[in-house]
């Protein structure tokens, strides 16, 4: 695939065919979700013949292949993109020209760093002063020692994790998707336990309702964030109290209802994943945000072992031994009835509680950082005074 990738300039502007882009794939991706979707529960409901069942399947491949129709467009009809080129061209000449005759505006970036973090990279890049200079001056008084980042520049790991709004966040984090990852991982034995023995279905309406919630999350968070300087936060925040909800849904075990809570827990979990990710760049920058966001993903496995391990798969395993007469716990016995998962939903409940205790706190707190990266509707770099 690498000899099929090149270097492709971002606009200048804002561009209206590439959004029309990003809105077909955005279409292609859910009608494709809404398709696999409503083929699982024919295939689930129906006895279909292989004729159809090949049908689908063909059906399916197209919509996979639907979002290379803007390279082929794209590459049949390159007259935009060569327009573009030639602006590009025009606009480096003409700064040229700016540049030399040194008395004219100047062309600005629309993310400038901070003044500070210019003269700490030019001071990096100077290979005359050597450390115990560097010491000398400070003790002398004739150089300050450097800053701590402030949130919203580039923070190393160690500076990261000293930080309280970092454990915030992973807190946050671990208790959305360690408690949803907890359903999914037993969503089989749950649907059995009520009633539901082809959780095929299940299993499919959590995937979709999940790439809903990935893809809403991040759509919703971006436009609020950007028109009110609302936190990402926030929707971690709602999220966690309508996982609330659905765990006591889970938890009563009421007809028609698990269906509801699936596709609700779902979303919720979807969210969490498409709203941590840009919320660590903000907060944390971009320079080290690939050792950050991964950290931040190691809430999905710990939440998985404390919550699907430890906690889900002892109370299953003592309910089913209890059902069945025995003293021994462990022996691939099978679960009926609510009481096999209740226990585990109503803690689930009690977990999110917390989380959004945790999330209104993070987002209190946070809130003057996303007032000052997006103050002028788009994001910018914070503007700090030299130390």
């Amino acid at each position: 695939m690498m000899y099929f990738v090149r270097p492709c300039a971002p606009a200048s502007g804002d561009d209206s065919e590439e959004h029309r882009h990003f809105l077909f794939i955005q279409a292609s991706s859910i009608v494709l979700g809404l398709y696999l979707l409503t083929t699982t529960i024919m295939a689930d409901t129906y006895s279909l013949s292989p004729l159809i069942s090949y049908t689908f399947v063909f059906i399916m491949i197209l919509l996979l292949m639907a979002p290379l129709a803007i390279p082929v467009k794209m590459t049949l009809n390159p007259m935009r993109t060569r327009k573009s080129g030639t602006l590009d061209q025009s606009i480096g000449s003409s700064e040229g020209l700016v540049q030399g005759e040194g008395n004219a505006d100047k062309t600005e970036p629309l993310l400038t760093p901070s003044s500070s973090a210019k003269n700490l990279g030019s001071f990096h890049e100077s290979e005359d002063v050597s450390e115990v200079a560097m010491l000398l001056a400070e003790g002398e008084g004739a150089v300050k020692k450097k800053r701590r980042p402030k949130r919203g520049e580039d923070f190393k790991f160690s500076e990261a994790v000293i930080k309280a709004d970092f454990w915030l966040l992973f807190l946050v984090y671990f208790v959305g998707v360690g408690s949803g990852v907890t359903v999914l991982n037993n969503l089989a034995q749950i649907g059995i336990a009520q009633g539901v023995h082809e959780t095929k279905i299940l299993v499919s309406l959590f995937s979709f309702c999940n790439f809903v919630g990935r893809l809403g999350g991040g759509v919703v968070s971006e436009h609020f964030v950007r028109s009110r300087t609302l936190p990402r936060t926030v929707w971690m925040t709602f999220t966690q109290i309508i996982m609330i909800i659905t765990y006591l849904m889970f938890a009563s075990a009421m007809d028609g209802t698990l269906y509801i809570a699936t596709a609700l827990l779902g979303i919720c979990f979807g969210v969490q994943f498409s709203v941590m990710l840009p919320t660590v760049s903000e907060l944390f920058g971009l320079k080290h945000f690939g050792l950050l966001s991964n950290f931040m993903a190691l809430g999905n496995p710990i939440g998985a072992f404390l919550f699907s391990g430890l906690l889900a798969g002892y109370i299953y395993d003592n309910e089913a031994a209890k059902q069945h007469g025995l003293n021994r716990i462990g022996s691939n016995l099978t679960c009926l009835g609510p009481n096999c998962f209740r226990l585990t939903f109503l803690v689930l409940a009690a977990v999110c509680g917390v989380g959004t205790i945790l999330s209104i706190v993070l987002t209190k707190r946070i809130k003057p950082v996303y007032q000052t990266l997006y103050s002028g509707g788009s994001f910018r770099l914070p503007q700090s005074t030299s130390h």
